[in-house]
């Protein structure tokens, strides 16, 4: 049964939100990212995932600072609106959440093209919609029967999901070369625009542990350290499995590449291999999007920024069931009509607009802290040095955006809007 006034529970240690964020990032990128990167730069794209990746902490290390200010749940939401007012934070939260729930939908489908390995059936169109139903219903009830019972579901994926990896790394690694690992001529890349946005947005999605803060126990100490260790762990896997794949892979499909590297490190068990987990990893991000999305939305009804139906908790369970149950239902509207694609495309874009609001959003909070808050607060070493790299990231990534992702992105806030002001003057009439 849900109830208003029952509130969350602190469950999230670092453990637990370690693997919200690796779980958010690494999902269908790490097995698709590899042979689109060699083609562009070949035996430097591991050196270059390495350069993004300082360059993506900046902005992971800026947002854990700006999350130490806070302990209450909402993340991005929370820190725009407390800034810059109330239809910023609100703006900021829908774009995140309409991002999250195109990528929900958008993985699982991903997961039924590695699945298609082992069985052909799964391109039939019905038994593909049932399937995908039936993931989103075992997601939605897991989350719904309690955080605890989440997080224990995505400790298991992520064993499933990281082993295989872990292994190729292994059984990879004496493939490396001294010529492989130091090339000397840098190659012609033909679209830079393409490489800088594979590689950077290879990194989003670390901000979805933010909307867990108040499920999180000490989140002003654990939230930022989570979010700094974990890219940092993330860039170097991604730089690993780009090493040995260009020192082992000469010919490979782009959108399967780590199948070709198992095949030649591990023959048919290393296809297996893969295959398992491509499906666990991508399964993982859709574990970590249906856990932390839905406190989105939470917060925007907390703020009253969406009807308080959003933020009803579950009085056995404690968790926002109707937001849970409210991210199942877009997902599997996006999902099954297959508007998921065209939505995706500016996903990615408007997580880069909400992190430029967020960052912009720091010097207002550290002026507005009390003295104790801004004591326990993480500090950025070179003042606003950090917080000024990290906007550079984003704009570099806005710069190389789409025109399609753009208008898409216009539509997104024009949809907000509409749902900001209609909640608003349903609020007023019934106040009258």
């Amino acid at each position: 049964m849900a109830k208003r006034g029952v509130k969350l529970i602190r469950d999230i240690g670092l453990v637990a939100a370690s693997l919200i964020v690796l779980n958010a990032v690494m999902g269908a990128g790490i097995f698709g990212m590899p042979g689109k990167l060699a083609e562009q730069a070949g035996q430097y794209s591991p050196w270059l995932i390495l350069l993004f990746g300082a360059l993506i902490i900046t902005v992971a290390w800026t947002f854990g600072s700006i999350a130490s200010y806070f302990k209450t749940t909402g993340g991005p939401v929370t820190y725009a609106s407390y800034a810059f007012g109330p239809l910023v934070g609100f703006q900021v939260g829908w774009l995140f959440y309409f991002g999250r729930a195109a990528s929900l939908a958008a993985n699982i489908n991903v997961i039924f093209n590695y699945m298609a390995y082992f069985w052909d059936g799964i391109a039939n169109d019905y038994i593909r919609t049932a399937m995908f139903i039936f993931i989103i219903v075992g997601l939605t009830f897991i989350n719904i029967i309690g955080v605890r019972a989440a997080i224990k579901s995505l400790n298991i994926i992520s064993i499933f999901k990281f082993l295989p990896i872990l292994v190729l790394i292994l059984v990879g690694l004496p493939y490396i070369s001294p010529n492989g690992f130091l090339p000397s001529n840098f190659p012609v890349i033909d679209d830079v625009g393409t490489l800088v946005l594979l590689i950077l947005y290879a990194f989003v999605g670390f901000e979805s542990v933010l909307f867990t803060t108040e499920e999180t126990k000490n989140p002003t100490k654990t939230l930022p350290r989570a979010l700094i260790i974990n890219v940092i762990v993330i860039a170097v896997v991604y730089f690993l499995i780009q090493m040995i794949y260009v020192n082992v892979v000469t010919e490979s499909s782009n959108d399967v590449p780590l199948i070709a590297l198992g095949q030649i490190l591990m023959g048919g068990a290393g296809v297996v291999i893969v295959i398992i987990s491509a499906i666990f990893s991508i399964l993982g991000s859709a574990s970590g999007i249906i856990l932390s999305a839905p406190r989105m939305t939470y917060s925007l009804a907390e703020q009253g920024l969406l009807p308080k139906w959003f933020c009803i908790v579950h009085e056995e369970y404690r968790t926002p069931t109707n937001s849970i149950l409210f991210l199942a239902a877009t997902a599997l509207f996006l999902g099954i009509t297959g508007t998921f694609i065209y939505l995706a495309m500016a996903s990615a874009l408007a997580r880069m607009m909400g992190y430029v609001i967020c960052i912009l959003a720091l010097p207002v909070i550290r002026k507005q802290a009390d003295k104790e808050t801004l004591d326990n607060a993480v500090k950025l070493p070179g003042g606003f040095l950090i917080p000024g790299l990290a906007l550079f990231v984003c704009f570099i990534a806005a710069y190389f955006s789409p025109l399609l992702s753009w208008i898409y992105l216009s539509g997104f806030l024009a949809i907000g809007g509409l749902l900001y002001f209609a909640n608003y003057l349903y609020k007023k009439r019934t106040a009258d």
